[in-house]
């Protein structure tokens, strides 16, 4: 079997190696010069299994609220005249109540624990570099208020077996010892002991080079420009470069694009561009130095250890395909990373990021098949791609495949926006 894989982010590569794998001949294509240059670039860097949860929330329409008048807020939203924007917006908010919460929180973490699963044999299989780490997140509480409210979280963690330790002050610091030296801007924490950590494009490019000594063809600079259906089904995928090109099987994984395609072909899904900033800065300073992942519970800023550098990621930005980085678009991950760590890293040297989260109002991925009986859906990860990517690529591989998935695929089909 042939499969085109529209995409070359960290989901589409990692789709590509489970179906090489298993024996499918491979075409990836991506408009980008190498694989992971858009939203696998630069993000958080977290495999945030224990954080595994819907945006859509109890409570969140009056927190967002709050945020918006906050100085170094987390959530921006630009009031643009597009339908789409307010219709996912109100899809979201529909969500935002506690039983969608609960199922939708249940669908998201079976491909995350799936993921979690799975993602140790691929680099046993592969032995890939990523600068990985296994030392969990904390989840860093400044208030009294906040840490008290984490109780509910902590009950839901409990319900689905993920692992977690409440921590007070010394504790936070005995795990993050360079806190000591903020020791008064933090009262304690919750530790998601699960939870990795890696370099997503890094890991992206080393397995794209796997993939490619597996005999996938990777066709770089090649803009989609549609899909092609004929006699209902698809015909192939028609770029400006190479014309089109024809398999047996295509698998859309373009992220927060793939709307773009999907839709004149009738493949309407509400996955929607939510935009996201990052720095990353060398360390200059171990020992002041974060050592895993930290979530400033305050700002929605995730500040993560790769190695020698220092990713710090936030804001949620709703401004539809706009991927422009402002002068003052990285404020807020620059002071927190100031604030908390001021003598790790040289934010002198910081280099400025921003991608394109994919991301469904019910926070669950769209895997498997679609109306189209050789057309396979792997997108609207959110914030969560890194973390879904290696249980969503088998996951779809298989259903390609004709086999039976080792998950369940109920709820996380394009089925439930039938």
């Amino acid at each position: 079997m042939k499969v085109i894989v529209m995409g070359a982010g960290v989901i589409g590569v990692t789709t590509a190696y489970y179906l090489a794998k298993a024996g499918a001949e491979v075409v990836v294509l991506d408009r980008q010069a190498g694989p992971g240059l858009e939203t696998s670039y630069a993000n958080a860097g977290e495999l945030s299994y224990g954080m595994t949860s819907p945006w859509a929330a109890p409570g969140i329409p009056v927190k967002a609220l709050k945020w918006l008048f906050m100085k170094r807020r987390p959530l921006f939203i630009w009031p643009l005249i597009s339908p789409t924007m307010w219709m996912w917006s109100l899809q979201m908010i529909r969500n935002c109540n506690e039983s969608s919460y609960r199922t939708n929180k249940s669908r998201m973490v079976r491909i995350s624990n799936y993921s979690r699963d799975v993602m140790p044999d691929l680099i046993d299989e592969t032995g890939i570099e990523y600068d990985g780490r296994a030392q969990g997140t904390l989840q860093l509480f400044r208030t009294a208020k906040q840490m008290k409210g984490s109780k509910a979280d902590q009950d839901i963690l409990a319900e689905y077996d993920s692992p977690f330790e409440v921590l007070g002050r010394d504790a936070c610091i005995a795990v993050e010892p360079a806190l000591a030296e903020v020791r008064n801007k933090f009262v304690g924490g919750l530790r998601l002991t699960a939870d990795r950590t890696g370099d997503c494009r890094m890991f992206t490019i080393a397995l794209a080079e796997k993939c490619a000594e597996m005999g996938v063809e990777f066709q770089f600079g090649q803009s989609i420009r549609a899909i092609a259906v004929e006699n209902g089904r698809v015909a192939g995928v028609d770029t400006e470069v190479a014309g089109r090109v024809t398999g047996d099987a295509y698998v859309c994984a373009l992220g927060s694009y793939g709307p773009r395609v999907l839709n004149p072909i009738g493949v309407k899904l509400p996955v929607y561009p939510v935009k996201g900033y990052s720095v990353t800065l060398p360390v200059t300073d171990d020992s002041y130095a974060p050592q895993s992942t930290l979530m400033d519970e305050t700002h929605k800023v995730a500040i993560t250890r790769l190695g020698d550098r220092i990713r710090v990621a936030g804001t949620a930005e709703i401004a539809g395909y706009s991927n422009r980085l402002g002068p003052h678009a990285t404020d807020t991950v620059k002071h927190v990373i100031n604030d908390l760590f001021p003598k790790g890293g040289d934010i002198t040297k910081a280099e400025g990021w921003t991608g394109l989260r994919p991301m469904t109002p019910d926070g669950t991925p769209v895997l498997g098949g679609s109306r189209y009986d050789n057309l396979f859906l792997n997108t609207g990860h959110g914030t969560l791609g890194w973390t879904m990517a290696c249980g969503s690529a088998r996951v779809v591989a298989d259903v390609v495949l004709g086999r039976s998935p080792e998950i369940a695929m109920d709820g996380l089909t394009a089925d439930r926006y039938a």
